[in-house]
């Protein structure tokens, strides 16, 4: 249970550290991260916060990985609603500020890049299964077969466009976050010697079993 505990506390700590990224990012007001020109989008479209917009893509985007034959951890489920929660939690205490011009909004963009990178790591670790826009790109990939790094950018070109059209910003930062993400994240993994190929995953009913086990014990 000790090992479980620290295990969900690395997990939690990790998908804070990233709403915090998103943040950060998002307020760097000079375009956003793919995946956060749809959130907001959404947000505008339909009169509701960037984190439940962000839980409700998550969740969906979840249903139709599992459609499409991925397993699910109880780090994915956490992922689909905490991220969220987190993010509507700090965006409301705003002190995170917003940039009042294009250098201090690059620099933001970077940091909140970073903080993104070492909060993957801190998730990816916990070994409580991917995220759902993560699973959702495994799945594509093994249906269709194309490259994965194909499958991943193709996804969130797709991203980028729908939420574009429903009003989210695409700027400079946009581009930053797509040229930027997977070496910054790359250097993180390397400078904490950290191997995400070597992580087995539990699946969902994986944790419930061995929980129940340990509790019965």
């Amino acid at each position: 249970m000790k090992t479980y505990k620290k295990r969900l506390i690395r997990l939690m700590f990790g998908l804070l550290l990233y709403a915090v990224g998103i943040v950060i990012t998002i307020n760097a007001d000079i375009g956003y991260a793919p995946w956060d020109v749809f959130h907001v989008g959404f947000s505008n479209t339909f009169g509701m916060s960037i984190g439940m917009a962000s839980i409700i893509t998550g969740l969906a985007i979840g249903a139709i990985a599992v459609i499409l034959g991925e397993k699910i951890g109880i780090g994915t489920v956490l992922n689909m609603v905490m991220i969220g929660v987190f993010v509507d939690w700090i965006m409301l205490a705003g002190f995170i500020p917003i940039a009042t011009n294009f250098f201090t909004g690059a620099v933001m963009m970077i940091v909140g890049i970073i903080i993104i990178s070492l909060a993957t790591y801190f998730y990816i670790s916990a070994a409580f299964g991917s995220g759902p826009r993560d699973s959702l790109m495994v799945a594509v990939t093994r249906k269709t077969r194309l490259p994965v790094g194909f499958c991943r950018g193709s996804i969130e070109l797709i991203a980028v466009i729908i939420g574009w059209q429903l009003g989210g910003k695409v700027g400079v930062g946009t581009i930053l976050f797509a040229l930027f993400i997977g070496l910054f994240v790359q250097t993180t993994f390397k400078v904490l010697h950290f191997d995400a190929t070597q992580v087995s995953h539990e699946t969902l009913d994986q944790t419930l079993l061995a929980l129940t086990r340990k509790t019965n014990n």
